[in-house]
């Protein structure tokens, strides 16, 4: 309980095997989500926004590169708009497909108006089409550190992919602000993020 109090800093508890810090880490998901989920949808929107304005600067130049982003989730950072955009820059958009439990993702190439189908957690992917592979990864973050390194949902699956890559992309964490925590306890499968970018 006392991670719930006011002013705890998760650098203060030993992390000592990875038992502890795999329950540290649900119980710091669950947290970070509910805390989003409570945020006004047009606070989220206005936060989108902002972060894809910051994304133009990370990622600098998109024509002729693939781009990954996602189908956002448990509100997540939405930048379906903002994909459109890449496309209009002369940049292709990918989206990640879960193939089954344990296995790297899949990128496939979208386009608005393409076929989407119910995927894993019921997102949306594309229906069929050959997978590619992204000069660019866009990766939601459900909390982040100062050292880049990113809490998802526990799966694994872009760490996973980012290790199997034959060439690493550039690899772009996106959340808000308030999904910084001071650490997450890296361990030696964690990749860290290139940049974080967020709403500020």
């Amino acid at each position: 309980m006392h991670e719930l109090e006011p002013g705890y800093r998760a650098e203060t508890a030993p992390m000592d095997a990875w038992a502890d810090v795999a329950r540290w880490r649900k119980a710091e998901r669950a947290r970070l989500i509910d805390l989003r989920l409570l945020a006004d949808p047009d606070e989220r929107k206005a936060r989108s926004e902002l972060i894809a304005a910051e994304l133009d600067l990370a990622i600098g130049k998109v024509s002729g590169r693939i781009v990954s982003v996602y189908w956002p989730f448990r509100g997540e950072p939405d930048l379906r708009n903002w994909a459109v955009q890449v496309i209009g820059r002369g940049g292709r958009i990918a989206l990640p497909v879960v193939i089954k439990k344990a296995w790297p993702l899949e990128f496939r190439a979208w386009s608005p108006g393409d076929p989407l189908e119910r995927g894993v957690w019921n997102i949306l992917v594309p229906a069929n089409g050959p997978a590619i592979l992204p000069d660019v990864v866009i990766a939601p973050v459900v909390g982040f550190d100062d050292a880049n390194y990113r809490l998802g949902y526990g799966g694994g699956f872009f760490d996973r992919t980012l290790a199997a890559m034959p060439k690493r992309p550039l690899v772009v964490g996106v959340g808000y602000t308030g999904s910084r925590i001071a650490t997450i306890y890296p361990q030696p499968h964690d990749i860290p993020m290139d940049v974080i970018v967020t709403d500020e």
